[in-house]
């Protein structure tokens, strides 16, 4: 019999937890998750005892605390601790997850001695259906991304099933790199046909950047823009539902 599984997901580059008003909230990003009733959560530029702008705080490990879920984090640019401290100073991606995280890892992108990405995958377990979720954050130039694109193709087709895939991906809808992801078959835009989904700057967003990809048998609804002055991004979110 055919198992028909909704949820609702969310990509947010949270800018560390610091607003508009260059204020570090932590609070503040995980009352915008709530508010959302995304229960699944891809998020950009999270820091793990990075340093004073985040005040030490594994950042991952409190927003899940706070909304009662379970998180997996992906190390992108691993510095050695401040003086007197004991921790490294980290910087990355998570995913957050109302529901069990089966595993995870975080695989390295090629960054041409650039800032190191990464993408971030976790096999979650939705209500008995198995999602490979991956999130990520590409890099600043079309060279950088192309490459970038290609080695998470390459991740996502060696993996049968339902995908979802989120992030920054620092591009816009028509660009080469992004229409690469959609043309592998592998996934589709879930905001494709949708109007105003402007995700940055927050005063006066005028980019697309920010997405939530799915394989093609993914039933989209309700996509939107959320209006927060949280972080220098607006975060998006979409109601899923999975057949199996």
């Amino acid at each position: 019999m055919a198992k028909v599984v909704g949820t609702t997901v969310m990509s947010y580059n949270i800018h560390h937890g610091v607003g508009l008003d260059d204020q570090l909230s932590l609070q503040r990003i995980a009352n915008v998750i709530r508010d959302s009733g995304a229960e699944i959560v891809s998020l950009q530029e999270v820091d793990r005892f990075y340093g004073p702008r985040s005040d030490y705080k594994n950042q991952a490990e409190e927003l899940a605390g706070s909304l009662g879920f379970h998180y997996a984090y992906g190390t992108n640019l691993d510095l050695e601790p401040d003086e007197g401290r004991a921790s490294n100073r980290q910087y990355g991606t998570a995913i957050l997850s109302k529901y069990h995280i089966l595993r995870s890892e975080n695989i390295s992108l090629s960054s041409f001695g650039k800032e190191q990405r990464g993408a971030l995958h976790a096999v979650v377990n939705l209500l008995g259906i198995q999602v490979d979720v991956y999130n990520t954050h590409l890099g600043l130039d079309v060279t950088s991304r192309t490459v970038q694109a290609q080695e998470i193709i390459d991740l996502a087709s060696a993996i049968q099933g339902s995908k979802i895939l989120m992030g920054d991906f620092n591009t816009e809808p028509d660009s080469s790199e992004f229409q690469m992801l959609l043309n592998s078959g592998l996934f589709v835009n879930s905001f494709q046909g949708i109007e105003d989904i402007y995700t940055f700057p927050v005063g006066i967003p005028s980019e697309m950047i920010d997405y939530i990809l799915t394989s093609p048998a993914v039933l989209h609804s309700n996509q939107r823009v959320i209006h927060t002055e949280a972080s220098d991004h607006l975060p998006i979110a979409v109601d899923l539902v999975f057949h199996c």
